[in-house]
């Protein structure tokens, strides 16, 4: 705990990102007591209303309250985003370091496999799994999660490429480790810092495909909110109350920042070269 507590010291934007966040998933769990208002509670006599004591962050065009929103939308956000990260991590990561280690024709065959997933837009191919899933956030992120593998598994089949080269790899192999073992405790640790990096982007790419998902009506189903629903749906509104968009984008900006300063402290504090030096 004071190893901890010195990195953080010497890292002062991941110390703050670790705390925005933190403070972030303590709001989001206590949501239903720090909101004034239930997120789907209507008052069609005030919508596009502006910011007041009454509603500290205005109303939306069915005169919701945007801050109550904006609270019970966090969890289901974070959720939607951590969920499509981890399938996409379950699925790619594996994927990758197989290819990458045994190469030959299995690495051909993963690697033709995940050129043919590439050449779909992302977008086309997140539908149409949603498509076959069916229509809903958990089968949505799970689809975005699927696109999202095949960037992952490429970047880990690079990464495993250089570091199966290494001469302790090598050495290991000689000494009769066991596949398994020379993957896990010796590839992978030493391969994983630039997935790291790639998955804490991946939580901003999540945020916005669940924004675009629940748009299309294939993500959050009304009236259940989420910042991506809210940033969608003040967007039809832009032009007449542009502040509407104000609350969900900057929300959806700090957070992956947060994700991405953190992840690239801990690539830093993670890389094996800087800790033989």
């Amino acid at each position: 705990m004071t190893g901890f507590l010195r990195w953080l010291r010497s890292h002062p934007p991941a110390a703050l990102s670790l705390l925005f966040l933190v403070t972030l998933f303590v709001l989001a769990i206590m949501a239903p007591v720090i909101a004034p208002y239930s997120p789907t509670k209507q008052d069609v006599n005030n919508t596009l209303a502006e910011a007041s004591w009454q509603h500290w962050l205005g109303t939306d065009d069915l005169g919701r309250d945007v801050f109550s929103r904006l609270m019970y939308g966090a969890p289901i956000t974070l959720y939607a985003s951590f969920l499509a990260v981890i399938v996409g991590c379950v699925l790619g990561i594996p994927v990758g370091l197989l290819a990458g280690y045994l190469g030959g024709r299995i690495d051909d065959a993963i690697s033709r496999a995940l050129d043919a997933l590439l050449s779909f837009p992302a977008i086309v191919l997140a539908i149409g799994v949603t498509g076959a899933l069916g229509v809903g956030l958990t089968n949505g992120m799970i689809a975005v999660g699927i696109v999202f593998s095949p960037q992952l598994a490429r970047l880990m089949r690079a990464q495993t490429l250089v570091v199966k080269q290494e001469l302790y790899v090598d050495a290991v192999r000689c000494f009769g480790a066991s596949l398994p073992r020379i993957i896990l405790k010796h590839v992978m640790p030493n391969a994983i810092q630039p997935v790291i990096v790639q998955v804490t982007l991946l939580l901003a790419v999540a945020l916005l495909s669940e924004a675009s998902l629940s748009f299309l009506g294939l993500g959050v189903q009304p009236p259940q909110p989420s910042w991506g629903a809210m940033l969608a749906r003040a967007y039809n509104y832009m032009e007449i109350a542009p502040e509407q968009m104000y609350a969900p984008g900057l929300a959806i900006l700090f957070t992956s920042l947060a994700f991405n300063t953190l992840g690239e402290a801990l690539r830093v504090a993670l890389d094996p070269t800087r800790k033989r030096r």
